[in-house]
Order: structure tokens, then sequence, then C-alpha cells
């Protein structure tokens, strides 16, 4: 019988630990002679209570805490907020009680009598635009038509190198690697958002479409941002199928001129198409000088970068702007540090230097309209917030009066913004007596200025090919201005501007019957006059056109102000002693007085948080005002000013009299004014100038012969 009890608790007692037994010698003995049954199972059950009383009293080893584990706990706290916020956005009613939604400009329009008229054409600017992947690398693989740019970005996450991979361009040519093909996104859907809950065109739409207007007279003119503008013809022939688009528009619309309304870089897109649609064939779209007076009723431009902005300076030389340099300077271990090896900054300049459309966006016009070493059109500025009253926008010709403004910029110190780099916060400050003259001559790159390091780095980059003698070199010289800056570039990104060049200029034209000026590279500059490949001698100047012979069509200018806007930037030295790594650096520690515009290495200037007033008004103020040189028809041309608010509540989103470069795009103010010209008002009706800048008088301080 004891043999059969022992061979049962060997089948069914698994738990109790046979040491137990051992342990207790006695204790078996005396099982093995008296048990039964019901013994055995009451004395087993003890035992296993007391195995497992004794397990609970030891005490485990705490588990260490480290530092992985506090990040996933933040990251886990962070989503879960994310989570549960976006739980109540959605079980929040669409109109909560107490809180009124402000009515869209569409609704009340349309309630006024206003409907759809003029067929209305819509161009993205500088990487807003979608792209989706048509051929790729077999790291690609199952993105067929995904978007690499645009949407949920989730392919950075995933595969980042590959996606770094399949957005650059060819380096020779400035169009597609072999085996790869990235192109637009079409519809109104390549634009209307930027990410997911990040509107761009979506709200104008909507507004639009409360009018009455839909697929058959609203079009978005999507194309490769990334491409010079001659390229996005070459490659796609984007630019012949706006013209077709328009034409279609124009003649299905009961032959009604078209309002086209670009925005940022697409501006300068636009008016590179302006001088393609009349030039003839092969260079031009062979539309004839009456073309553009034909089919366009007015250009309504939003946010324009019409001479360029300083801050593609920045990225261009350092990649990072004001952001980045804040970011270092909270957190100087992220970007730099050799442990994470991220090189997040060298995969950013390698990419975007690929892009021939950046140059496009460097200062045009050089010291004339950006300053020199002495002083600059927009400077004797101080961003000091003024809370004084409320002021009216000028609408008669005369500037309002800044001394009363809300919130903005006063004339306090004398900032010389002309030099758009300096090496050293007192350099900026310098008078130009004590600054070294730049030698053109000293910038040309030899054998000798080769880094013997230049492998060492994962990610490369121009900078790799630089001795640190040169990079010495480059910051001996102190301080650059728009002229000189593009020497710079030409000596720290060669073979970027090599074949950017070739594409795009940013001069002033001096003669007018150099017959240069026909050749496509001159066309998105609006200071650089085109002569027609047919014109002579014996032709009248005001033949060769800036503008298009068009009289009766309208510019609009229309873009934010109230917002400091960087404008030129204080640099140093990155440390030298690290090999994979961009020499050069914004000096955040450079700051100014309490009221100065100078702040963490950047100076500031007023503007729409990306274009300052001067690029974005210049020319509708003054270059085309009137019958200039530039604009020899006399079109008439409108300044529409929005002062920046900042939303008052989450319930504003990013608020709807933003004036700031994309979020103007959901401004109300502006959206009105763009749907009463398409619906057939001239920019007279609509009130005029709207100026609450002094872009009149940095106009005036600009000495240029028109």
């Amino acid at each position: 019988m004891a043999s059969i009890l022992r061979f049962r608790k060997l089948c069914y007692m698994e738990p109790v630990k046979f040491r137990t037994f051992d342990e207790s010698p006695k204790l078996y003995q005396k099982l093995d002679k008296k048990a039964d049954d019901n013994n055995v199972i009451l004395t087993a059950n003890s035992v296993l209570e007391t195995d497992t009383k004794k397990k609970k009293c030891t005490k485990k080893p705490s588990k260490e805490w480290r530092c992985v584990d506090t990040c996933c706990w933040m990251i886990g706290c962070l989503c879960t907020t994310w989570w549960f916020l976006l739980f109540l956005y959605h079980c929040f009613p669409a109109t909560l009680p107490g809180f009124q939604v402000p009515e869209s400009p569409g609704v009340r329009l349309k309630r006024d009598g206003l409907t759809a008229n003029h067929p209305v054409v819509l161009v993205p600017g500088f990487v807003t635009g979608g792209l989706e992947l048509w051929e790729g690398r077999p790291c690609a693989e199952g993105l067929f038509r995904k978007r690499l740019w645009g949407g949920s970005f989730t392919e950075i996450f995933k595969r980042p190198s590959c996606w770094l991979e399949h957005l650059s361009l060819d380096n020779e040519t400035g169009l597609d690697p072999p085996g790869i093909r990235v192109r637009p996104v079409p519809g109104l859907v390549a634009a209307d958002y930027f990410a997911t809950g990040y509107f761009v065109w979506a709200v104008l739409i909507e507004n639009l479409a409360k009018i009455g207007y839909e697929g058959k007279n609203l079009y978005m003119a999507a194309y490769d941002w990334r491409l010079s503008f001659q390229n996005t013809e070459i490659r796609d022939q984007a630019l012949s199928r706006l013209k077709s688009k328009i034409e279609l528009l124009y003649v299905t619309n009961g032959y009604k001129k078209v309002v086209v309304v670009p925005h940022s870089m697409g501006v300068i897109y636009f008016l590179h198409f302006l001088k393609w649609v009349e030039t003839p064939p092969p260079m031009g779209g062979g539309g004839g000088p009456g073309w553009c007076a034909k089919h366009i009723k007015a250009v309504m431009n939003i946010g324009p970068a019409f001479l360029g902005v300083p801050k593609t300076v920045s990225n261009l030389f350092s990649a990072e702007g004001k952001d980045i340099a804040y970011l270092r300077a909270m957190a100087p271990g992220v970007l730099d540090s050799e442990i994470l090896g991220l090189q997040t900054l060298e995969h950013v300049m390698r990419v975007s230097r690929t892009w021939d459309s950046v140059i496009s966006l460097m200062p045009k016009g050089g010291e004339t309209i950006w300053g020199n070493l002495d002083s600059s059109p927009d400077e004797g500025h101080a961003c000091q917030s003024v809370k004084k009253g409320q002021y009216a926008p000028s609408s008669n010709g005369m500037n309002a009066n800044h001394t009363d403004i809300n919130t903005g910029f006063q004339v306090k110190e004398t900032v010389k913004c002309g030099r758009i780099i300096s090496f050293g916060k007192a350099e900026s400050e310098l008078s130009s007596s004590q600054i070294p003259n730049l030698d053109t001559e000293e910038f040309l790159r030899s054998s000798s200025s080769k880094n013997v390091n230049s492998s060492c780095g994962e990610v490369w980059t121009e900078y790799d090919e630089m001795s640190r003698e040169s990079i010495r070199k480059v910051a001996e010289k102190k301080v650059y201005t728009a002229r000189t800056l593009l020497d710079l570039l030409r000596f720290v990104a060669p073979k970027m501007m090599q074949r950017a060049e070739a594409h795009f200029s940013h001069g002033i034209a001096d003669n007018l019957d150099d017959p240069k000026y026909a050749h496509y590279k001159y066309w998105s500059n609006p200071l650089e006059t085109k002569c027609c490949p047919e014109v002579t001698n014996s032709v009248k100047w005001d033949i060769c056109l800036r503008l298009p012979d068009a009289p009766d069509m309208e510019i609009h200018c229309l873009y934010g102000v109230g917002i400091p806007t960087e404008r030129s930037y204080v640099y140093k030295l990155s440390p030298t002693n690290k090999c994979k790594n961009i020499p050069f650096r914004i000096d955040a520690s450079a700051n100014g007085d309490e009221n100065s515009c100078l702040k963490g290495g950047v100076y500031f200037v007023d503007g729409d948080d990306s274009v300052p007033v001067l690029s974005a008004g210049f020319m509708c103020a003054k270059g085309w005002r009137g019958r200039t040189r530039f604009n020899p028809s006399g079109i008439a041309t409108y300044v529409r000013e929005y002062k920046h608010k900042p939303p008052t509540s989450l319930l504003e989103g990013r608020g709807i009299e933003s004036g700031a470069h994309v979020d103007i795009m959901g401004n109300v103010a502006l959206i009105e004014d763009v749907l009463r010209v398409a619906a057939g008002a001239s920019g007279a009706e609509i009130g005029g100038d709207q100026i609450y800048s002094d872009i009149r008088r940095m106009s005036e301080r600009i000495n240029l012969e028109l």
C-alpha cells in the first residue's frame, strides 16, 4: 500500500518539492508506515502550503531603474495623454455649450449672395506638396505609390536611410538618381494637408466650396518642389500641364479668366511660368505675348518670397535655423553626440543640397536690396512688444503710425542687418572700416585644401573635402553680405552651386539689351528683365517685359506681419576635434539687451516668421507699382498685410487671425479677400492697399532705378 501511495505522489503531486521530504526524514518514515489516503493528502497539502509561504516570504531583489526605463515611461505617459485627449476631442459635440464657433467666410459670403465666378488655380510652395514613389530600390519594397513626403511620415521611423535615399536627387543632374522615380501627388489632396491634422490649403478649399467651387473650376497645380523650375518641365512637363489646364478652365467656364493663388516658393515658380508660357519653344511654352492677358484675371500671392528668404542661407550653410540653435543650447548633447552617432544635421544637409529649388530662395538683389556693411533698408527696429492701443491699417498711401501699435516693432536701435552672416557678436556691430575686405579670388578651392580625414564621416557632405585651414579662412573673413554670400557658398559647396546656378540668378538687371536675360535662369527673379529673343536694338525697351503685357491683370501681395522673422546670424566655429560634424554653427550664446532683435545668435525683423516684409512686399509696394522697367504695361499691384494675432483659445486651433507663413492660409480675412476676387471683385473693390508695416519706408530707402 505504501508503494502505491508513493507512486501516486510522483504522478500527481508534482508541485511538492522532494527536498521537503529529504529535509524531514522522520516525517517521511511516519508517512511510510501509517499513511492512508486521507492522511497523505492532508500532509502533502500542509507541506505545499509551507513551501508556498516560504516562497512568499523570500523577497526578490529589486530591479534597477535605468535611463531607458525612464524614457519608456515618459513616452508611455505622452502617448496615453495624447490618446486620452484625442478620445475626449471625438466625444465632445461639434458645438460646446457656451462657446460660439466663428462663422466661416464662405458661409457668410454665400449668404450675402457671393457665388463662384472665375476658375481658381492653387500653386503650392516649398515642401508642402506630397510626393509618392513610382520606382525604387529593393529597400523600398511595398511602397509603390505610397507617400514618401506628406501624410503620416511613418517611413522615417521604419527605414530612415532608405527614405532619405529616395528623397535625394542626383548630385550631377539635379534629376532622379538611377532606379528611383518619386513624383508629385496629383489633385487637391496633394497639398490640402501637410500631415494628419495639419492643414495647408484645406481651409481655403473648404471655403471656396461653400460658394460653389468644385473640381470643374478649382485645380491644384502640384509639382515636384525639389526640382529647379525648368526641370519640372523637362522631366514632368509640369509647366505644359499647367498651361493646358488654365486654357481648359478658361474655355469650360464660359471664357472667364483664371484667378491664380500661389503660396511661398510657388509665387516665384508661377513667376517663372509667366515668362515660360509666352516664350517661343523649345525653351518656352509658345503661348505668345497675349497669353497672360487673355487667360489670367489676377495673381494673389500668399506669403510671397519674391526677393528670397535669409533663413535659406543658414539652412544651406549649417543646416540649422533659430529652432535648431535653440535646441542645441537647451540640449547640446542630443544633436552632437558621438555616442548616438545620429548625424541628423549632416543627413539634412546632404539631402537638401541636392534640391535645386532651395537656391531659388536665396536672397536676390544683392546689397542694393538687403544692405551692405553699414546699413540696410529694414534696419531701425527693436523687437519690443508695445502695448498702448489698437491701430488701423493704412489704405490711403500713408503708413500706419508705428508709435501706437498694439504689438510689433518700433524704432529703437540701429542693427546692421546687411551682414547676413557674422562670425562673432562683436563683428556684427563693428564699423565697416574695421572689417577686412573679402577677396573673391581667395575663395578658390585648390588641391592643397583637401581634408585628409574626408573619409571619416559616414554621411558625406562637401565640408568633408575642406581642410581645417580652409574652414578657418571662412571664419577669418568675419562678415558676409548678400553679395559675398554667393562667393561663400561657391567656396563651401561648389558642386551644389555649379549645378543650381545654371537654373537661377540672384542679381539686378543693368543692361536691358543684354541677350543673356532671355535665358530661363533669370525668369524667377523679378529684378532681372528678360529680353525677347526676337528683339533687336531698334525696338523700344518696353517690349522686353519683366511682367507680361497684361494691363488688365492684377497682382496682389498677401502676407502676415508682426512676427519676429530671421534676418541675419551670428556664427562660430564648431569644435575642431570632431571629424563627423558641420564645421560652423549659430552661436546661441549671442544675445542683445532686453529690447534687442538679437536672440540666440539670430537677428530678427518684421515678417511672417519665414519671409521678411522686405522680400514679401517690395515688388508690389514699389518695384511693380505703376509703370516701371519691371512692369512696363502698368499692371495694378496691391499690398494686403494681415496683422498677426495668436489664437485666444485651444478651440481656435492655429488661429483664425494668424499671420504666420503657413497658418495664414486659415486667416479669415485673407480667405475673404481671395473669395471676393474669385467671385469677380477687383483689388480696389476689396479695399486696395492694407499696410501695417514700414514697407513703404523700406522701399524708399532702396536705391533702385525703376
